[in-house]
């Protein structure tokens, strides 16, 4: 087998992108999860009704009532 002569900051960029993957993939893996999630019947319902509502309401105002500002 032949040596291989490996300097010391190639090696801490290769850890350094390598962490890198690791946290990019925990991240896509914790997405898919997340879309995988599914409702309850409770919230399918209320989803129904909400969608049959006319009255819209945006998400900003949804964030102003809720929040009270």
């Amino acid at each position: 087998m032949e040596n291989v002569s490996v300097k010391a900051e190639d090696l801490r960029r290769l850890i350094r992108d390598v962490a890198q993957i690791k946290e990019i993939l925990a991240a896509e893996k914790e997405e898919r999860e997340m879309e995988e999630i599914e409702l309850t019947e409770w919230a399918k319902n209320e989803l129904e009704e909400a969608r049959k509502r006319k009255t819209k309401v945006s998400h900003e105002e949804a964030k102003k009532i809720v929040l009270g500002k």
